[in-house]
């Protein structure tokens, strides 16, 4: 895991100055080392920071130059295949090899079999900058689902490029314009979907894609995007040509693939451990991990001091049973709020997902004993894990076929109701309910109901449910001029299964564009590299050929994965509702917090930045105060844009 900086610049104004600037600034990304590579003629500037995890020699600097002397390479991530594709490479006349790195075969393999060959044979997470000596182009590559980041942005002939946005603003050709439409996208959803960013004339490279950015004779700078791997084709073609076996041979395939992935995984020259919230994927992670290492494995797992939100001690009885060598940390209130001001320095762009908290302290723990960090992310998306995937198509169909008038109705009526009192039926009901239908905050959850019960369509329900603001327009001091729709960039599966469709479209841009990026940057801020196992291709790939029957079944997701896990740890010990990295937001902006929120949400404060009407926002707060309504995430997405600004603009 590393950072990379850089500036395309062919007017030869850059210089290595600016270049060190860039590079500082992400130094968190590679505490280990630094490098720089420059061509003063063509106007490129490749800067690189280190994160050591595989040969820790100096053989695995970066840049680094292929051996042919044509490409430089700098590179963040992880080619978890890199010695089987070693391996092809000798073949015939073995290669000479300087060390053991990885970066150094995904160097020869571009000289051996082009760009676009060699990128399709990668296995891993990553972003690389290739500089192309003899044609004089740069690519930007991405890998398949965005578990790296690459930025991009173009000032008339000069190309800024790296790893995160902080480094951009190091480069005095920057200004840092906020794009009024990309602010509305992040207010409706609590962050800014690919491939766009926060800021003007700034993109993310695309999952599943590389750029490449050509010098002209007139010295102007052409691109042309390039799609590798799409999900949408891989999404079609699992649908069209399903898995045609039982749920018995579909559960033995995956779990094949799963040990392999996870073996890969675990290879490193440093220490590696594993979070475990005590979840489905986590603890199947871990179980794989345990069941093939020789020691016990090193998780993490942070708990809090609310009982509503604490999952330490399933994880604790995962970790036990499995034999893991587990460490805990309970965390405060006031440790867990002690972070919220580092949250703006921490994401280059505003980020609204609360569970930043719990995902930077579970980080920064487990940094004090590894440098390698497994997470079960990517289950939910492929394998029908949200709740959404499984209750939304229920109830549609359930209410659907309603008048849109009897609907509307009905949503007023349920609204109507006080979502602590709702709370406080809900607990007392719990008590005789089997534990998977016992949820926290119900009240909140017959709201989302109610808002349902309000939407014209599937897409209207898809986007209602993925919104902390449904109509970004009430708030915005610009009406924004695009469709803030999650959907407006991804074209929709050819299919009428409604559960499929969300999970496409949450694998497109929910995944790639908050849960990845809360756990880049979150990791990363502490120098800890993460990866997702659950996340190889291969077994995105494989999901997508299963029916929906074998991944959600009486009205729980993640079928498959449970039936694997069942093999490892008690059913009983998972057999519970999705909890997730969550923190009670809505008690602390009534408490502790409601000091620090309420000078964000300062009405002179709000006019004087000139992109949101007070109005709405005053009557939220009050409204949240009161305990009437539990405004939470609506809030939370003004508060980090409110403290974002104030900290990078």
């Amino acid at each position: 895991m590393c950072g990379i900086a850089g500036f395309f610049d062919p007017s030869g104004k850059g210089s290595a100055t600016i270049l060190a600037k860039m590079t500082k600034r992400i130094q968190h990304r590679g505490p280990d080392g630094g490098g720089e590579w420059i061509d003063k003629k063509s106007g490129l500037f490749l800067g690189h920071r280190r994160l050591s995890i595989l040969d820790l020699s100096p053989a695995g600097n970066q840049p680094m130059v292929s051996s042919s002397g044509r490409y430089v390479l700098a590179y963040n991530g992880e080619i978890y295949n890199h010695p089987a594709i070693r391996n092809e490479l000798n073949q015939g006349s073995p290669k000479k090899w300087n060390g053991h790195s990885d970066t150094e075969v995904v160097l020869e393999a571009f000289e051996t079999w082009g760009i676009e060959k060699a990128v399709e044979r990668f296995v891993g997470m990553f972003a690389m900058a290739l500089w192309d000596k003899k044609d004089h182009c740069l690519f930007l590559l991405r890998d398949r689902l965005g578990e790296k980041p690459m930025y991009y942005g173009v000032i008339g002939n000069l190309l800024l490029f790296g790893s995160e946005l902080k480094s951009f603003t190091r480069h005095p050709a920057f200004r840092g314009e906020i794009d009024h439409d990309s602010l509305a996208l992040y207010v409706r959803y609590g962050y800014v979907p690919a491939p766009r960013t926060i800021y003007t004339s700034v993109f993310k490279v695309a999952p599943g894609t590389f750029r490449r950015f050509l010098l002209k004779k007139d010295k102007n700078i052409s691109q042309q995007e390039v799609a590798y791997w799409s999900a949408h084709k891989i999404a079609t073609q699992g649908l069209e040509q399903p898995f045609q076996g039982n749920e018995e041979e579909a559960v033995l395939g995956l779990e094949k693939i799963l040990q392999r992935t996870v073996r890969e995984q675990m290879q490193a020259d440093v220490p590696v451990g594993v979070f475990l919230s005590g979840g489905i994927d986590s603890s199947l992670v871990t179980a794989l991990m345990q069941g093939q290492s020789h020691k016990p494995v090193r998780t993490f797992t942070i708990g809090s001091f609310e009982k509503q939100y604490d999952e330490s001690k399933e994880a604790n009885e995962v970790a036990r049973h499995l034999g893991t060598l587990h460490s805990e940390l309970h965390v405060s209130a006031q440790e867990a709020i002690a972070v919220i001001p580092q949250l703006s320095r921490v994401y280059d762009e505003p980020f609204g997902d609360s569970s930043q908290i719990a995902t930077h302290l579970v980080a920064k723990m487990a940094r004090q004993h590894v440098k390698v960090g497994l997470t079960g992310d990517g289950g939910d998306e492929s394998f029908g894990g949200y709740n959404r995937h499984v209750w939304a198509k229920k109830i549609w169909e359930w209410i659907g076929w309603l008048p849109p008038t009897a609907r509307g109705s009905l949503s007023s009526l349920l609204y109507a109701k006080n979502p602590r009192r709702i709370d406080q039926y809900a607990k007392t009901l719990g008590a005789w309910l089997p534990k998977s239908f016992r949820h926290r905050l119900a009240g909140d959850k017959i709201h989302k109901i109610a808002g349902i019960l309000a939407c014209k369509d599937k897409a209207e329900v898809y986007r209602y449910l993925c919104s902390a603001w449904p109509n970004p327009s009430l708030v915005m001091k610009n009406p924004p001029g695009l469709l803030t729709s999650a959907a407006s960039h991804a074209p929709w599966l050819p299919t009428n299964n409604f559960s499929a469709q969300m999970m496409f479209l949450d694998l497109t841009s929910y995944l790639p564009d908050d849960i990845l990026v809360k756990v880049d940057r979150a990791s990363m801020a502490v120098s800890l590299e993460t990866r997702a196992p659950l996340l190889d291709h291969r077994i995105v790939e494989y999901a997508w050929k299963l029916p929906i029957h074998q991944k959600i079944k009486n009205l729980k997701g993640k079928e498959v994965l449970r039936k694997i896990l069942e093999k490892y740890v008690p059913k009983n010990l998972i057999d519970r509702p999705k909890m997730g990295f969550a923190v009670p937001i809505h008690a602390w902006l009534r408490g502790p917090l409601k000091p620090w929120a309420t000078e964000l949400l300062n009405e002179t404060k709000i006019l004087k930045n000139n992109f949101f009407n007070p109005e709405p926002i005053q009557i939220m707060w009050k409204e949240h105060l009161s305990g009437r309504r539990n405004h939470q995430h609506a809030l939370w997405h003004i508060l980090m844009f409110q403290a974002w600004h104030e900290e990078n603009c």
